[in-house]
């Protein structure tokens, strides 16, 4: 049997943006999906990921997720058989979006976590499709069922999330650097960059999607997931 595939998922999503994958994959391998609680810290989550985590494991993020994944392996390289990053980030924040946070916190604070979800970050997330309206609506159960709290949590530990370049460039399992075409959250050119930081790390671009290939384009990204976990 293949090791354990542990999928980590964006900010403010659960184990339903994984649900193709979870779908395709749960056949042939044991798959699960680690919430992040309510942790302020990207380390403080990668360490309750391990705590929860078999002894070895493919691991794959997507967005935060990502970003996780990073510090996951960044902590404990020895117990991650495969990586794999999609549409994510290897950069600290950037202080201009950290500082755009704190009016988002406020109004999450004030019971806008509806608007915020609705306004502020939903449009960003798809390129235009027949699901894009299903799409969203998913997510903003998502957020809705997560809560106050873990936005607000979730908010912070991005605001201070290190720089992993380095823990890039220190990677010796097969890695794959996916995203979306159109992704404009975390667009192409950060993952050229973290292609060219792993070694012998594969790069797949997929048409049609935005940040979330996952659901917008589940065959072509599952096709990419089955062989980097036969690599």
């Amino acid at each position: 049997m293949s090791a354990p595939l542990l999928l980590l998922p964006g900010m403010m999503c659960d184990a339903r943006l994984y649900g193709p994958q979870l779908a395709a994959f749960s056949a042939k391998c044991p798959v699960m999906v680690v919430p992040f609680g309510l942790h302020e810290t990207v380390d403080e989550i990668a360490a309750e990921v391990l705590a929860h985590a078999p002894p070895r494991f493919a691991l794959a993020g997507l967005s935060m997720g990502g970003i996780v994944a990073m510090e996951v392996i960044r902590q404990a390289p020895e117990r991650v058989t495969r990586l794999a990053l999609l549409d994510t980030n290897p950069k600290a924040e950037d202080p201009a979006i950290a500082a755009r946070r704190e009016p988002q916190i406020a109004k999450v604070r004030k019971g806008g976590l509806r608007t915020v979800m609705r306004d502020e970050m939903k449009p960003n997330y798809l390129t235009d499709g027949p699901n894009t309206g299903a799409i969203l609506d998913l997510c903003m159960a998502m957020a809705e069922t997560l809560g106050p709290a873990a936005f607000i949590s979730q908010s912070r530990a991005l605001q201070s999330r290190p720089d992993q370049q380095d823990t890039l460039r220190r990677i010796t399992v097969p890695t794959l650097v996916l995203c979306g075409e159109d992704d404009a959250l975390c667009p192409l050119h950060r993952h050229t960059l973290m292609h060219e930081l792993v070694p012998g790390a594969t790069l797949t671009v997929i048409k049609g999607a935005g940040h979330l290939p996952t659901l917008e384009q589940p065959d072509a990204t599952n096709e990419a997931i089955a062989e980097w976990l036969t690599r």
